[in-house]
């Protein structure tokens, strides 16, 4: 499973990315919004981890334009966290409105955190980012296994 961490204050993003990735992700840092969609529009994630307050430009736009970009190849918009100090219930239903998945108020549990994102990305168990077929062969990032019999046309 691959997440891009959206976060400016760098000593949060490195403690983000290092605490997932000792639970087995696989994690980019993006310390502003162009930066971000310049990785979501050529990588495949499966989870962004969003702040709202970002110095080029607002979570909530950049949550938008992620959720509205065009699939391509199947593929599925990531599953988003928000990640923010802002926390009035206003502020909550904005950024779910705006596409979030979930959303989480600064300052918040790394364990927390680690929760949400494996509830999150269990849901998708059978979305085709996580799963590649080729011949008989079927690889799921998950798990791998090998089916011998023919692959079906």
């Amino acid at each position: 499973m691959r997440i891009l961490v959206v976060e400016d204050e760098l000593d949060l993003a490195s403690a983000i990315a290092i605490s997932l990735r000792r639970d087995g992700y696989a994690v980019d840092i993006a310390n502003d919004g162009a930066s971000a969609m310049d990785r979501v529009v050529v990588n495949e994630y499966d989870l962004l981890c969003l702040d709202l307050n970002l110095p080029d430009t607002d979570g909530l736009d950049l949550c938008r334009q992620v959720v509205n970009l065009p699939a391509v190849d199947d593929t599925t918009v990531p599953r988003i966290i928000m990640l923010t100090a802002r926390g009035s219930v206003d502020d909550r239903i904005r950024g779910l409105d705006h596409g979030a998945d979930d959303y989480l108020v600064k300052p918040f549990s790394l364990a927390e955190l680690a929760a949400r994102v494996r509830a999150l990305l269990r849901r998708d168990t059978n979305t085709s980012s996580a799963v590649v077929h080729r011949a008989t062969a079927r690889r799921d990032r998950r798990r791998a296994t090998h089916d011998l019999r023919e692959p079906r046309p």
